[in-house]
C-alpha cells in the first residue's frame, strides 16, 4: 500500500542534557535520523510545521512533576504539536497527500500507526498555520473554568502570547464588557488594544502592576485569567471584585527564572472578604475540549470576532531549540511556529 519511497533520513532535535536554568543551544542536539517504508498499520508524514509552547521548558528538566504530560528524556527529541503531508501509507484509513496533525515532535519526518495521527482538511482554515494554535487552552480556560460571561470586566496576564492572544479575545467574543492586558514591552501593548481588541493594556515593566490594574478597572476585576503567577497573580487578588474567578493556567515569570513567579503570596482575608474563586486548571486536550473550540473557533472567524496572531520562525527544524528560547524571553507575538523547509 506504501505509495511513495521515504526518504534514507530526516533531521531530528533531541534533548542533548536536562535544563536546570534557562534552556540554551548546547541543551539540544540535531541528528540525521533513519527513516524506513512504514510497517503495516503505519504511515509516514513529512512535517510542514512545528508548534513551540513555554510548558516544553517545563518537561526538559530531570522530574517536572506534571504527571499527566510525559516529560522529556536525554537522547529522545521533543514531543509536541505538528501538521505535515502523509508521503507512505501502509494504512488503509489515510493515503499519500492527507494532511495530519499529531503530537510526535521536534522531527521533519515522523512514523507511526495511523491511530496517531488526526485527518484534517486543509480548507477549514487559511492556512495550515490556523490548525496548530493554543485555544483550546484558552477556550477551556475563559469559557469552562473561569465561565466568563456577558458583563465581565477580564483581566489577562501575558496577554500577547499563544494563549493570551486568544484568550482576550475569546472573552469579548463570549460579552465580556472590558478586556484588559499586560505584556512586556509597549509594542505588545499597542499590539493588543491595535490589533487583538484589547480594551486597555499596560506594560507591567512601567510600574507597579496593582497600580495600573486599578487605573483601568476602576471597580474591580471579574475574572483573571493567569499565565505569569508572581507579582500580577497578586495584584489581581487586591483588584478583584465581590465574587471574581480566578482561572490560573501558568507560570510564565517562573519559566524565566523568577522564583516568586511560582510562589506568589495570597492574600487570604482579601480572598475571604471579597470571596474570590480561585481554579488552576491543565487542559489535556480532550476530544470534547478539540471539538468545542474548533466549533468556535471556525465561527468567529467567519464572523471576523477573532484573529490567529502568530510567528513563524524559519530554518526548518533545527531552528526549534532557538525558537524556545526566544519563547521564553518574550521575544515574539502570539503562537510561535517552527517552517519545515
Amino acid at each position: 500500500m506504501t505509495a511513495q519511497t521515504p526518504p534514507v533520513t530526516g533531521k531530528e532535535v533531541r534533548l542533548a542534557r536536562y535544563v536546570t536554568d534557562q534552556p540554551s543551544k548546547d541543551d539540544f542536539e540535531t541528528v540525521e535520523a533513519e527513516t524506513a517504508a512504514p510497517a503495516d498499520g503505519h504511515v509516514l508524514v513529512h512535517n510542514r510545521y512545528l508548534q513551540v509552547t513555554a510548558v516544553m521548558r517545563d518537561l526538559m528538566t530531570e522530574d517536572p512533576g506534571l504527571p499527566m504530560m510525559p516529560a522529556y528524556k536525554v537522547g529522545e527529541r521533543p514531543w509536541g504539536g505538528a501538521i505535515g503531508v502523509v508521503v507512505a501509507s501502509a494504512d488503509p484509513s489515510l493515503a499519500v497527500g492527507d494532511t495530519v496533525q499529531h503530537m510526535d515532535g521536534w522531527t521533519e519526518y515522523s512514523t507511526g500507526p495511523a491511530a496517531q495521527y488526526f485527518k484534517v482538511d486543509p480548507s477549514w482554515y487559511p492556512g495550515l498555520e490556523y490548525f496548530l494554535n493554543q485555544g483550546i487552552t484558552a477556550y477551556h480556560g475563559m469559557a469552562d473554568v473561569a465561565e466568563v460571561g456577558e458583563g465581565d470586566v477580564v483581566f489577562v496576564s501575558n496577554a500577547a502570547g499563544g494563549v493570551g492572544s486568544l484568550a482576550g479575545q475569546i472573552a469579548k467574543a463570549r460579552g465580556a464588557k472590558r478586556v484588559i492586558g499586560s505584556a512586556g514591552s509597549a509594542e505588545k501593548v499597542a499590539y493588543l488594544t491595535e490589533k487583538l481588541g484589547y480594551d486597555a493594556a499596560f506594560n507591567y515593566k512601567d510600574g507597579p502592576v496593582v497600580d495600573q490594574l486599578r487605573e483601568l478597572a476602576p471597580d474591580g476585576i471579574d475574572v483573571f485569567f493567569d499565565l505569569v503567577g508572581g507579582e500580577q497573580f497578586e495584584a489581581a487578588v487586591q483588584v478583584a471584585a465581590q465574587g471574581a474567578r480566578m482561572a490560573l493556567g501558568g507560570t510564565v515569570s517562573a519559566q524565566t527564572g523568577d522564583a516568586q513567579g511560582a510562589f506568589p503570596r495570597l492574600d487570604i482575608m482579601a480572598g475571604i472578604i471579597r470571596q474570590i474563586v480561585i481554579k488552576p486548571f491543565s487542559t489535556y486536550h480532550t476530544p470534547e475540549q478539540i471539538q468545542a473550540w474548533n466549533q468556535h473557533f471556525s465561527q468567529w472567524l467567519q464572523e471576523g470576532k477573532i484573529v490567529l496572531p502568530y510567528t513563524v520562525v524559519e530554518g526548518g527544524v533545527e531552528a526549534a531549540p532557538e525558537a524556545l528560547i526566544g519563547l521564553l524571553r518574550g521575544a515574539y507575538k502570539g503562537n510561535v511556529l517552527v517552517k519545515i523547509s
